[in-house]
């Protein structure tokens, strides 16, 4: 009992770091630990699971039910959630039972990781180490997101991506274009639009054939 309280602080020691570390608003650890509710969550989560994996009923998802009037972000205590996990600002964040997510990972407000329907077995997401999910992205159904995926604001993703790829639009589509600053952080605001870019090469074909009938 003494090594799993151990190991839940150290944990919780670094949910808080991680806080500092991305997000530049982070000005001190009261304010952390009062005013972050991604933290409360993964805290009130971190607990649920435990006593989820201890066989102990209804009383993990009564905290995921508090947690979540609470927070306004639902957790599923059967989730596996990764070491470092931040959820920025939080609101409107559901992770689905059978969601598997690695370390180092980062998702904003309004992210969904869930089902596709009533199928049993395998449902939710996997997303991989160092996934980053923006702000209203929908990540739906047993799909694999890779290591270092980055996910645009809005997207709906619903097949699998490969690692080390970004994923934007409705449906969502891989582009191979890495669009981050220096830290590795996606940057939402330059991620590539694919629809745009295939209309301009087929602008640019249609120009091209005009040339050459001119040209003839």
């Amino acid at each position: 009992m003494l090594n799993i309280l151990k190991r839940g602080i150290t944990k919780v020691k670094e949910d808080i770091q991680v806080i500092y570390d991305k997000d530049p608003a982070a000005n001190n650890l009261l304010e952390v630990i009062l005013c972050y509710p991604g933290l409360h969550a993964l805290i009130a989560y971190r607990l649920a699971h435990r006593l989820y994996k201890w066989n102990i009923p209804l009383i993990p998802r009564v905290i995921s039910y508090i947690t979540r009037i609470i927070t306004g972000i639902e957790i599923h205590p059967a989730a596996r959630i990764g070491r470092r996990f931040f959820i920025d600002h939080g609101e409107g964040v559901v992770i689905g039972a059978t969601t598997i997510i690695g370390d180092d990972v980062l998702i904003y407000q309004q992210v969904t990781l869930g089902g596709t329907g009533k199928e049993q077995g395998k449902r939710h997401p996997t997303l991989g180490n160092s996934v980053i999910v923006g702000a209203g992205a929908k990540v739906l159904g047993n799909i694999t997101l890779g290591n270092h995926v980055r996910v645009g604001a809005g997207s709906v993703v619903m097949e699998d991506v490969p690692e080390y790829s970004t994923v934007v639009g409705v449906p969502g589509r891989i582009v191979q274009r890495k669009v981050r600053d220096e830290n590795g952080v996606l940057l939402h605001n330059r991620i590539p639009d694919p629809v745009k870019c295939e209309l301009n090469r087929l602008k640019y074909e249609v120009q091209e054939l005009k040339d050459r009938m001119k040209g003839g």
